[in-house]
């Protein structure tokens, strides 16, 4: 992963909303959640969820399906997996011992 794309999924996250949106997406897993329930569940207006919604897709880790009248966001679990790996070796530079209690603990 460049760090272009690296500095524009940060950009993403870095917003409360747009962060409980995303950690609720990967909870979801493949299956996804419609965007009315995402906003039902996280009490956010639908108007205001669509916005946030269009950053993340955009930065590359949210993807869209329509189905029937609902639109599906799912998270693209293995471009997270780039991301977080791009992040790992570019900041422990192959370091093992400087990463891994953090990751696993």
């Amino acid at each position: 992963m460049k760090d272009k794309n690296a500095v524009k999924i940060m950009a993403a996250l870095a917003q409360t909303t747009r962060m409980r949106v995303f950690r609720l997406l990967m909870m979801s897993g493949k299956k996804g959640m419609a965007a009315g329930k995402i906003a039902k569940t996280l009490d956010v207006p639908q108007s205001t969820l669509s916005s946030h919604l269009k950053i993340l897709e955009s930065a590359g880790i949210l993807s869209s399906e329509r189905q029937e009248r609902k639109i599906v966001y799912r998270a693209e679990i293995k471009k997270v997996r780039a991301f977080v790996s791009h992040i790992i070796n570019d900041c422990c530079d192959g370091h093992k011992d400087i990463c891994t209690p953090t990751i696993f603990k």
